[in-house]
């Protein structure tokens, strides 16, 4: 218990990266521009990356050769991310922005376990669930609104 406990902490600090990130992001994007503060986020997040790996180590770094393609690509997803959260805050607001990124994540994320992607469990989509992605949407819009 204290396993799952300490696992949707960790998810929700997580999120609260996400949700401070975000409004740093776009302040930042409008001094020096989208791209630039996509770089600098990028490389403190490369350094301090780095100095995890060493002080865990290395971990198992040399095995990097080994690693599919689309794995060696997915910091691109960051890069998008930042993008988008740069291009929808300002004009958005920060709870409409996030809320239009957390729905977009559930649904691949209904995607990737209906099809059991990326080694994940699958889990069917059922009515239960495509409830759960309508109220979503339902509040998104609430939101965006």
């Amino acid at each position: 218990m204290l396993s799952i406990a300490l696992t949707v902490l960790i998810g929700i600090l997580g999120g609260l990266s996400v949700g401070l990130q975000g409004p740093i992001a776009s302040q930042m994007s409008q001094r020096i521009g989208s791209a630039a503060s996509s770089f600098v986020v990028h490389i403190s997040g490369a350094i301090l990356s780095g100095a995890l790996v060493l002080g865990l180590g290395g971990e198992n770094i040399r095995n990097w050769r080994s690693l599919s393609w689309y794995m060696l690509i997915s910091g691109a997803f960051g890069v998008i991310l930042y993008l988008t959260l740069n291009h929808t805050m300002p004009r958005l607001g920060a709870t409409t922005a996030l809320a239009l990124i957390i729905i977009g994540q559930l649904a691949m994320g209904i995607i990737i376990d209906q099809f059991g992607l990326f080694g994940v469990a699958v889990r069917h989509v059922d009515l239960v669930r495509l409830a759960g992605v309508l109220l979503l949407i339902v509040g998104g819009y609430l939101i965006v609104r």
